[in-house]
C-alpha cells in the first residue's frame, strides 16, 4: 500500500533548491517567518555529501526547519519523515524531526507529541540520519500518533546553544505504511482510525471508520482493551487480539463470520460473548442462527435471556441458538429458592392468589405447593402493589386462606424475563445440569418454542418447564433427558421433564430415563409420538408412578407410537378449580394407538392407563385405545386400566365413544375390550340369563349397550325339547350395573354369543 502510488497523493516537499521562500523558520503555517527573508539560512548548491543543501545559523534555542506545504495525512497510512544533517562550526546541538499537527479548516490539533527522538550532534563534517514515524496508531515504532490532525508542516528541530552552523540534506517524507505495517497490508486496524485501546476512552467511532475505509479487507483489532460505549455493526471481517468491553445495552453486530468462537475472541469471558452473541442474533435480520461451534459455556448464575438484550421484551422473528454446551460453575447462586407465605384464593378469579404475605419476596416462575394444588402449577406474575400472584393453571381444591410453598428452581437458560416469545430454536444444546441447575425456563406468552435434538442431562430438579403459556405449539424433538435421580427409588425421585400449560404441544422421538415423570401436559392438541420412557427401578413389586400425566380432561391429544416403561398414562382433570361435573367438558378427546407398553418386576396391581377425577360426576366421552402391545416381565398384573377413586369415581351411566381393540396382552390376567365380545352358556333351564361382563369391559364400568347377540347352541327346555324363541335383553343388570340379563318367556337353556359395551357409541 503506497498512496503516493496508488493514489497519486504528494507526500515529499519541495527541495532546498526550488527556493527557501517555502522553507519556515517558525511553526510552518502560513505568515510564518521563512529561510528567504530570515537571514538565518542559506542555499548551498553544492556539498560533498548532499549537493544542495541548507545551511542554518543557529539563532535560537530551538532552530526549527518547516516545510509550509500541507503534507497530508490519511486514517490508514503512515509516513517516515527523514533528514540527514552535519555540523559545520560553532556549539555542536542536537537534532530531532518535528512537526505542526494542522485541523481540518485551520488551527492546531492537540496530539501526544510533535517531536521525534533527539540525536546529538559529536563530530563535525560527519553525516547524521534521523527519522521519525508519524501515524494514526498508537503502537510500537509510531514517533508521532496522531489521530486528528489531517495534515502537518514537517522538518527538523536544532536544540541546544546558538552559535553553531549546521548543513541540511533535501527532507524526505514518503509512505511508510507496506514497510512498517508489512504483515497487515491486507488489514484495516482500528487503531489507525483513532481507537486508543485504554479500557477508557470510547473507540466505537473508530471501529466503524475502520469497517467503512476496509473495502473488503480484514479489521484488526490489536492488543487491548477497546471500550465500546456505543451500539456498533462491523460489516467486515475481524481479527481480534485484543478485548472490547460494551455496556450492556449497547450491540456489538459483527456480520461477517458471526457466531459465537468469534464473539469469545472478542470479549475473552465465554459467559459474557454469548450474552453479546445472543443480543446480536436478536438485532440483526441476516443471522437467523447463532452457531456456538461445540463451545462449552459456564455459567456463573442463571442466564437471563431477556436482560442480553435489555430493551426488547416480546420478540417472534425465528431465531435458532445451536451446536454448543452448558454447564453450571460451582457455586450457590444455583440454590434453590423456598418461600413459604398465606394467601387468599376465590373461585371467581382462580388463576390468581390475593392478599399475598411477603409477596416482594417470592419470584416469578416458582412451582406452587399446598393443600388442593395441583402438579406444576407456577407463579405466572407478580404484583407487589396489590400482593398478588397469578397462577399458570387453577387450584382444584385450595378456596380461602393458607400457607402456600414457593419454590423457584435455577435454570441454566431463563427467558421467563421476556412478556412474550415466539419461533424461538434450541438445537444440538447439550444441559450439562449437573444435578445443580435445571434445564430451561420458558417465556410466560409465546408461540412454537422448540427444542431438538438436544441432551437436557443430570437437571436438579426440572428439564423444561413453562410457568405460563409461553408453550403454546411448543414442540420438543429427538432429546434426550438423562435423570439425576437414576439411582434412587421411584417414590423418592423428584424430578419432571417437562410440563405444559397451552395447546398443540409436539412431543416426539424423545428418550427420557428414571425422572419422576416424564411430562405433565395441561393444554389440549397434543401430539406425543416415537418416545421412550421409562420409571421404574430395580425393586420388585415396586411402587411406580405416572410417566405422562394429562391434567386436563377434555385432552384432544394423541399417544401413539411411544415406548412406554414402567410407568403409566394418567388421566385428571386437577386443573379446574371446581372438579366437581357442572357443564363443562369431562374427559375426553385421547387416543392411545401403536404403543408398546411395559412393565417389568411391577406389582400385580400396577396398571398402564389411569383415569382420577378429582370431582364426582365425570364421565368419558371420546376414548380411543387401539393397537397396542401391553406386556409385563417377571410377574403379571391384573388389569391394564382403572379409575383412581381417591376423591370420586366416574358416572359409568354417561360413558359414550369409547374403543379399546386390537391390543394385545402379555401377562395381563384380565384383558379389556369395548365393545367385547362374550359368550353365555346357561346350564340349567332358566327364563332369566344373567351374565357378568366383568373383568372384560375397561374400567370395570358398567354394561350400558348390547350391540347384537346370536345363539350359538340350540334354545331347549330342562327337558330337552327344543324351541324357537328370541329373548329381550336387559342391560347395567344388578347392583353393579356390570351384568347383562337375557328374558325369555319360557325357562330355557343353551348359549348366547353377545358384543356388549361399557358407552353409548353415539
Amino acid at each position: 500500500m503506497n498512496k503516493a502510488i496508488t493514489d497519486g497523493i504528494v507526500f515529499q516537499p519541495l527541495p532546498f533548491g526550488a527556493g527557501l521562500s517555502v522553507w519556515s523558520s517558525g511553526d510552518g503555517t502560513p505568515g510564518s517567518d521563512t529561510y528567504a527573508t530570515s537571514g538565518s539560512g542559506v542555499f548551498v548548491p553544492s556539498d560533498p555529501d548532499f549537493g544542495g543543501s541548507l545551511e542554518v545559523q543557529k539563532t535560537q534555542t530551538v532552530q526549527r526547519v518547516r516545510y509550509m506545504g500541507e503534507t497530508p495525512l490519511l486514517p490508514d497510512t503512515y509516513l517516515r519523515i527523514t533528514a540527514r544533517v552535519k555540523a559545520i562550526a560553532g556549539p555542536l546541538p542536537a537534532v530531532r524531526i518535528s512537526g505542526y499537527p494542522g485541523l481540518p479548516g485551520g488551527g492546531e490539533a492537540d496530539v501526544p507529541t510533535k517531536v521525534g527522538p533527539q540525536t546529538q550532534l559529536t563530530t563535525y563534517g560527519e553525516v547524521v540520519e534521523i527519522s521519525a514515524i508519524v501515524g494514526p496508531g498508537d503502537r510500537t515504532g509510531v514517533d508521532l500518533v496522531w489521530q486528528d490532525p489531517v495534515y502537518g508542516h514537517f522538518g527538523i528541530d536544532l536544540v541546544g546553544p546558538s552559535g553553531g552552523l549546521v548543513r541540511v540534506d533535501d527532507i524526505v517524507i514518503e509512505d511508510y505504511t507496506l514497510v512498517f505495517l508489512r504483515e497487515l497490508i491486507s488489514m484495516v486496524d482500528v487503531v489507525d482510525y483513532g481507537a486508543r485501546g485504554d479500557g477508557t476512552t470510547d473507540d466505537s467511532a473508530a471501529f466503524e471508520a475502520a469497517d467503512a475505509a476496509a473495502d473488503g479487507r480484514e479489521i484488526l483489532v490489536p492488543d487491548g482493551t477497546f471500550r465500546l460505549a456505543q451500539d456498533v455493526s462491523i460489516k467486515s471481517k475481524i481479527r481480534f487480539e485484543g478485548r472490547v468491553t460494551q455496556p450492556d445495552d449497547k450491540r456489538l453486530i459483527l456480520e461477517n463470520g458471526f457466531d459465537l468462537r468469534l464473539y469469545m475472541e472478542a470479549f475473552g469471558d465465554e459467559e459474557q460473548a454469548f450474552r453479546k452473541a445472543y443480543q446480536a442474533l436478536l438485532n440483526f435480520s441476516d443471522h437467523e442462527s447463532l452457531d456456538m461451534c461445540g463451545i462449552r459455556v459456564t455459567l456463573t448464575e442463571p442466564l437471563d435471556m431477556q436482560a442480553c438484550d435489555p430493551g426488547r421484551t416480546i420478540y417472534a422473528t425465528r431465531r435458532v441458538v445451536r451446536n454448543g454446551q452448558f454447564q453450571p460453575a460451582n457455586n450457590t447462586n444455583w440454590d434453590t429458592t423456598s418461600v413459604t407465605s398465606g394467601a387468599n384464593y376465590s373461585l371467581t378469579d382462580d388463576q390468581r392468589l390475593t392478599n399475598v404475605d411477603n409477596v416482594a419476596n417470592i419470584p416469578v416462575g416458582s412451582l406452587v405447593t399446598g393443600s388442593g394444588v395441583g402438579r406444576e402449577v407456577y407463579v405466572t406474575a407478580r404484583n407487589v402493589g396489590n400482593r398478588t400472584l397469578d397462577l399458570s393453571q387453577p387450584l382444584y381444591d385450595a378456596a380461602g386462606r393458607q400457607t402456600f410453598g414457593f419454590t423457584r428452581f435455577k435454570y441454566l437458560l431463563d427467558f421467563s424475563g421476556y412478556d412474550d416469545l415466539k419461533q424461538f430454536v434450541l438445537d444440538d444444546i447439550e444441559f450439562q445440569c449437573a444435578g445443580k441447575a435445571s434445564g430451561i425456563l420458558l417465556a410466560p406468552a409465546g408461540l412454537i418454542f422448540h427444542v431438538r435434538d438436544c441432551f437436557i442431562t443430570r437437571p436438579k430438579d426440572r428439564g423444561i418447564t413453562s410457568h405460563g403459556r409461553g408453550c403454546q405449539g411448543m414442540m420438543i424433538d429427538r432429546c434426550n433427558f438423562a435423570s439425576n435421580e437414576q439411582n434412587l427409588r421411584v417414590q423418592d425421585r423428584t424430578t419432571i421433564g417437562f410440563n405444559s400449560n397451552a395447546e398443540d404441544v409436539k412431543i416426539r422421538d424423545n428418550r427420557c430415563a428414571l425422572f419422576k415423570h416424564f411430562g405433565v401436559i395441561g393444554g389440549g392438541g397434543g401430539t406425543i409420538v416415537g418416545n421412550h420412557w421409562f420409571n421404574g427401578d430395580g425393586i420388585r413389586d415396586g411402587v411406580r408412578v405416572a410417566g405422562l400425566i394429562f391434567a386436563t380432561p377434555n385432552c384432544r391429544s394423541v399417544v401413539t407410537g411411544n415406548y412406554i416403561d414402567n410407568g403409566w398414562i394418567e388421566w385428571t382433570n386437577e386443573y379446574e378449580s371446581e372438579p366437581r361435573f357442572a357443564n363443562q367438558f369431562s374427559f375426553g378427546g385421547l387416543t392411545v394407538t401403536g404403543n408398546h407398553f411395559i412393565s417389568i418386576a411391577s406389582g400385580s396391581s400396577f396398571v398402564f392407563v389411569r383415569v382420577k377425577p378429582y370431582g364426582p360426576g365425570h364421565f368419558i366421552q371420546g376414548f380411543s385405545m387401539t393397537g397396542n402391545v401391553f406386556r409385563t416381565i417377571n410377574g403379571t398384573i391384573d388389569r391394564i386400566e382403572d379409575v383412581d377413586t381417591s376423591f370420586a369415581d366416574l358416572d359409568y351411566s354417561r360413558m359414550r365413544l369409547i374403543e379399546i381393540s386390537g391390543n394385545a396382552f402379555n401377562g395381563v390376567e384380565e384383558p379389556c375390550y369395548n365393545p367385547a365380545s362374550l359368550i353365555h352358556t346357561q346350564g340349567s333351564a332358566s327364563s332369566s340369563w344373567v351374565s357378568n361382563t366383568a373383568p372384560m369391559l375397561p374400567f370395570l364400568g358398567r354394561a350400558r349397550t348390547v350391540d347384537g347377540f346370536a345363539m350359538v347352541q340350540a334354545v331347549r327346555t330342562g327337558s330337552g325339547a327344543e324351541v324357537s324363541e328370541t329373548p329381550w335383553v336387559e342391560t347395567s343388570f344388578g347392583s353393579s350395573g356390570r351384568s347383562v340379563r337375557f328374558n325369555f318367556t319360557r325357562p330355557v337353556r343353551g348359549a348366547v354369543r353377545y358384543t356388549v359395551r361399557i358407552d353409548n357409541p353415539t
